[in-house]
């Protein structure tokens, strides 16, 4: 598979490349910082299978990249790969000709596994998206009070799998205080007592 990736933050970027170029099943055609770099190369060179595609872009937008890059290249797979989990962004990156859509958040594995899915013809999305593409469907409305940020999600994630305060805070280089501070946050969005229910409504509503 020929990947190539579009994330303005240069830090994650390197750590793409560095996590992805190891992929034996994936070539790495190159990384770029804009919208615009990243067409000019696709005018010029190798066709890529996919994208990894950042949204929040300087210059262009990503929804405007998704719609030139398919004009360009209509068989190319799109994955977007953001914090942004809007009813807007969600839709319009779709709509646009994206065809998978994760959150900033996700586990190395499950962004590996969810590149391989859509190279594969599935369309992997992060279960909130899921979730809330399914109640558009449906005609219900999202309930925001449910809604995490990717920092309290990727908490969360911490919390269900049996880490400490002090632990969560060393990974994610905040305090302790801090972390229960999130904590806190996390369980007056999902309205939980305490941390079981807060996982078992999480679950129920696609979040983690």
């Amino acid at each position: 598979m020929r990947l190539l990736i579009v994330e303005d933050d240069e830090l994650l970027l390197k750590n793409l490349e560095f996590l992805l170029g190891s992929e034996r099943e994936i070539e790495l055609l190159g990384g770029f910082t804009t919208g615009e770099a990243a067409l000019s190369f696709l005018k010029q060179n190798n066709a890529p299978d996919l994208i990894l595609l950042d949204l929040e872009l300087p210059g262009m937008h990503g929804i405007e990249f998704i719609k030139k890059a398919k004009s360009i290249l209509p068989d190319v797979e799109i994955l977007v790969h953001t914090i942004y989990g809007d009813k807007k962004n969600v839709f319009s990156a779709i709509k646009a000709g994206a065809s998978g859509y994760i959150l900033k958040g996700a586990t190395p594995r499950e962004l590996i596994e969810a590149i391989n899915e859509q190279f594969n013809g599935g369309v992997p999305m992060s279960p909130k998206i899921a979730r809330a593409v399914i109640k558009e469907f449906q005609g219900l409305k999202e309930e925001d009070e449910f809604i995490l940020t990717a920092k309290e999600i990727s908490i969360l994630k911490y919390i269900e799998e049996g880490y400490t305060y002090k632990e969560i805070g060393q990974m994610c280089n905040i305090s302790p205080n801090t972390v229960h501070t999130y904590v806190k946050k996390i369980y007056q969005k999902l309205h939980a007592k305490g941390r079981k229910e807060a996982i078992i409504k999480a679950r129920r509503k696609g979040i983690i």
